[in-house]
């Protein structure tokens, strides 16, 4: 098998950092087959970084056409409430167009899987691509609960479509039913998804604005003004006088992986809740997103403190600037300083492939994996330029 030698000035190998020297054996396809504790006369030597690829493990590629339509720093209720206006304001082939061209952003970025929320088989076409790996979770809405079985099969269907399209050679094609959010999502529909997404992983979109607190805590806050927009009458809905993911997360069985999206207005009794609750938890940051939207961004300190695992997406187009890990990276650096490269680049290499599942087949420059392989210069200048190798 043909094979070349690489090395660079330094190597994150998704979990820290490899010591000087370090040289990787790289088949044609991919592949590491050897790491080598010096470089050969072969080896080729490269400036800057060396990584394994991105993982963006929240996206809404379907909403790629709706790039720039919603207006920074709304808070998050105006923004849900514009998203169904502008949703369909593009032809299908303008959607077509925006999704194929996020999903080569992507790729140009470094990024080598997806977690990519679907409410819509309108994302089937860049699955096939084959350039991704993708976790495509299907979104149940329904916060009616008379109406959890109509809400149920609405997802079902689009659940069954992913499920049989058939996974180009060499590339993971996945798909989990998972709630939208504690606001949109019924008792029994959440128990209804729990029972058909027995293994995981499950993501939810989880306190990205102090409203859906609000809402669960005392009924107050402006949840109640989104349902109303949207025709949904919430007059049976009772508060429980606790945040929302204590309130939901009874409703779910524990064993499985979870992945908490956004927690841009998580508390630490949550944190410590969830951690000491569930076998696997997952704490996905969306800072750009977070910014564009509420101008606001999670406690990523206290995050921390609490040994919280974290990794990192972009959301979608209709949110973000750009879809690059990279950059959702720059702007944690920014504001949290103190956080070291190499913890953020395993937030963006490891912990998203192991939150996704797909931890035995990239995430790390390990033997036998072919995880993709970055270059990355002007790191600690601030100004990356990240570059795919192999």
């Amino acid at each position: 098998m043909t094979s070349r030698y690489i090395s660079a000035d330094k190597i994150h190998n998704g979990r820290k950092w490899l010591p000087a020297g370090t040289t990787l054996q790289v088949a044609e396809n991919g592949t590491i087959l050897d790491i080598l504790t010096d470089p050969t006369p072969e080896t080729l030597h490269f400036s800057g970084t060396l990584s394994p690829g991105f993982v963006n493990v929240h996206c809404h590629t379907e909403l790629s056409h709706m790039k720039g339509l919603i207006p920074e720093h709304t808070g998050l209720v105006p923004f849900l409430k514009t998203i169904p206006r502008h949703r369909n304001d593009k032809t299908a082939d303008e959607k077509l167009v925006a999704r194929h061209a996020a999903y080569h952003e992507m790729v140009k970025n470094g990024i080598v899987a997806l977690g990519d929320i679907a409410n819509t088989v309108d994302s089937m076409d860049i699955r096939g691509n084959g350039d991704l790996h993708v976790h495509t979770f299907v979104e149940a809405l329904g916060f009616t609960p008379v109406n959890a079985a109509r809400s149920f099969g609405f997802a079902l269907e689009t659940y069954d479509a992913y499920a049989d399209q058939v996974a180009p050679p060499d590339v993971l094609l996945r798909q989990t039913i998972t709630p939208h959010a504690p606001y949109s999502v019924s008792e029994p529909l959440f128990r209804m998804i729990d029972e058909h997404n027995s293994a995981g992983p499950l993501s939810i979109h989880n306190q990205e604005c102090a409203d859906e607190n609000a809402y669960y805590v005392s009924k107050s806050g402006r949840i109640g003004e989104l349902l109303d927009v949207l025709g949904v009458n919430d007059q049976w809905f009772q508060p429980s006088g606790m945040s929302s993911i204590r309130t939901y997360l009874p409703w779910l069985s524990h064993g499985k992986p979870y992945i908490f999206v956004h927690n841009t207005f998580t508390g630490r009794q949550d944190i410590q809740f969830v951690q000491t609750t569930l076998r696997e938890a997952f704490w996905c940051l969306c800072p750009n997103a977070n910014l564009y939207i509420e101008n606001s961004l999670p406690d990523v300190a206290m995050l921390m403190e609490e040994g919280a695992t974290i990794c990192l997406g972009t959301d979608s187009l209709a949110s973000n600037h750009q879809l690059d890990i990279m950059a959702e990276v720059l702007t944690l650096h920014r504001n949290f300083p103190a956080i070291g490269w190499e913890r953020l680049l395993t937030w963006a290499t490891y912990n998203g492939a192991f939150a996704l599942g797909m931890q035995h087949h990239l995430g790390t420059l390990d033997i036998g994996k072919k995880p993709g392989i970055l270059s990355i210069t002007g790191l600690e200048d601030g100004a990356p330029a990240v570059t795919r190798i192999v």
